[in-house]
């Protein structure tokens, strides 16, 4: 059996945004914290759909967050 080692590397990416870059990323002066935000999400979502490797939900997972990134940094403030 093969050790994946990036499915551990995207979930501490996804904990580091949660718990760490994203309050951090509020503080920034306006417009920044959406637009900081927003690219995170979309790292996530891009790092997601290249791991995925035809598993399709983690796909969709990135997919969803790779949109959701590019609204909270043009729409959603």
């Amino acid at each position: 059996m093969k050790p994946d080692f990036l499915r551990p590397l995207l979930g501490l990416l996804g904990l580091a945004i949660g718990f760490g870059v994203y309050p951090l990323a509020e503080r920034a002066p306006q417009p920044w914290p959406g637009v900081l935000i927003g690219a995170m999400f979309v790292l996530l979502g891009v790092g997601a759909w290249l791991y995925a490797r035809g598993e399709r939900w983690i796909q969709v997972l990135g997919a969803a967050l790779l949109v959701y990134g590019l609204l909270r940094m043009f729409l959603i403030r």
